[in-house]
């Protein structure tokens, strides 16, 4: 698939996943959830949704005619998916009494994945004047 496709893709696929878990969130989980583990599981719906609508602008604007665009396109993808799922799965994960420990370090890499994919972004923008 195109780096392109897969941007307007995935952006469009997390967007509608934020509203759905957003909803989930402030509907089936809060009276489920600690109001820490709430707020930590709407962290990881913004940042979700974010990155959504950054997917969707680049999917949209980015020239893609270098390789830096694949990795910033990659970057917030799996950046995403590793810090706000990560997130969810540990704050449902907590609410039963069962903490995944393994997913601790997840949400860390996922965030310097997201980090990463904005210094390249910004990179890519300021590249022709360094």
């Amino acid at each position: 698939m195109g780096t392109i496709f897969m941007a307007q893709l995935m952006g469009a696929l997390y967007g509608l996943l934020a509203v759905i878990f957003g909803a989930f969130g402030a509907h089936a989980l809060k009276k489920k959830l600690t109001p820490e583990l709430l707020q930590s599981f709407e962290t990881g719906v913004k940042y979700q949704m974010y990155h959504a609508i950054v997917l969707l602008v680049i999917g949209f604007n980015l020239g893609f005619d270098a390789p830096i665009d694949t990795w910033i396109v990659n970057c917030f993808i799996f950046g995403t998916l590793l810090f706000s799922f990560s997130i969810y799965a540990l704050c449902l994960g907590a609410a039963k009494g069962n903490k995944p420990k393994f997913l601790g370090p997840v949400t860390p890499i996922g965030g310097l994945l997201l980090v990463i994919g904005w210094a390249l972004l910004l990179y890519s923008f300021i590249a022709h004047i360094i």
